[in-house]
């Protein structure tokens, strides 16, 4: 295949990784600082802060120009994605591959600065990173694919920063799977009805009618676990306020949702990077 990358065609590079909405990058990033700084026991390394940092940015960007190449055929016929441009053919199925190939290569560079068993852990991450956009033709469960995704930078950190995995790590890795089925869910619920005629598969789908009780019990899930993380790391006031406040954010997730649509899902899902930075919040004041 002939490079086919044009710097022309960089605005429609950039929406294809989505840098114009860096929603992705931000629930993707504060569990990766939660952890880094849990494991730390405060301020993270530098270096490893740096690294793993530019990494959520890039495997984000990765996951997106995948995700487009797997849904070309499909985001035309819905209303939310028919604009992107692949969808919309402001660039060609073999510019996105590319595309997808450098990411993963400016990725891989980053693995020079991380230990062996820490670059091991890595090509499950792209594995992943690469499965989860199938995931949706085959399966109502692929936001549990994304959670497994979005939650493996876990381990990730903890092996860079301490040389093993604490048990604790895959209770945190759990709570925030559980987080992302939830929140990727009220995403689902946007493009329910499209989804249905065009034969794509999500929890939304799955769960309906029964939403709402279902990403509740998910999101107290994630409460409960990351208590019991608290517990075992010795958190303290400022952590556990700040859970308080998530809840708050939760229940005012539930409420825009059901009081406002489509619209109202949406909204719903966007306001959780303002759940995971206020936890973020907690978790560094209380390291302080």
């Amino acid at each position: 295949m002939k490079w086919q990358l044009q710097w022309q065609n960089w605005p429609y590079y950039r929406q294809l990784m989505r840098l114009d909405r860096p929603i992705g990058i931000y629930l993707l990033l504060w569990p990766t600082w939660w952890t880094l700084w849990l494991v730390s026991s405060g301020l993270p390394d530098l270096t490893l802060l740096a690294v793993f940092s530019a990494g959520v940015v890039l495997m984000r960007s990765a996951g997106c120009v995948i995700n487009d190449y797997a849904d070309r055929n499909f985001d035309g016929h819905v209303e939310r994605t028919k604009a992107r441009p692949l969808a919309a053919g402001l660039v060609s199925s073999g510019e996105a591959l590319q595309l997808f190939g450098l990411l993963l290569l400016c990725s891989a560079s980053l693995l020079l600065f991380l230990s062996p068993a820490t670059q091991l852990l890595s090509l499950v991450a792209v594995a992943l990173a690469i499965l989860y956009p199938f995931m949706k033709r085959f399966t109502y469960l692929p936001q549990f694919v994304l959670g497994a995704a979005y939650s493996w930078g876990m381990p990730m950190a903890a092996m860079a920063v301490t040389g093993s995995i604490p048990l604790w790590i895959w209770w945190l890795y759990l709570a925030n799977l559980a987080w992302t089925v939830a929140f990727d869910t009220f995403y689902a619920m946007v493009d329910m009805d499209d989804d249905k005629k065009i034969g794509v598969k999500s929890t939304a789908l799955l769960f309906a009618p029964y939403c709402h009780p279902i990403i509740a019990v998910l999101q107290l899930l994630f409460l409960t676990l990351m208590v019991w993380v608290g517990q075992q790391n010795g958190m303290g006031l400022f952590y556990y306020a700040a859970l308080f406040l998530v809840l708050l954010s939760f229940v005012h997730q539930h409420w825009q949702a059901k009081t406002q649509g489509r619209a109202g899902c949406l909204q719903a899902f966007l306001n959780n990077h303002y759940s995971g930075l206020l936890l973020f919040a907690g978790i560094g004041l209380d390291l302080l």
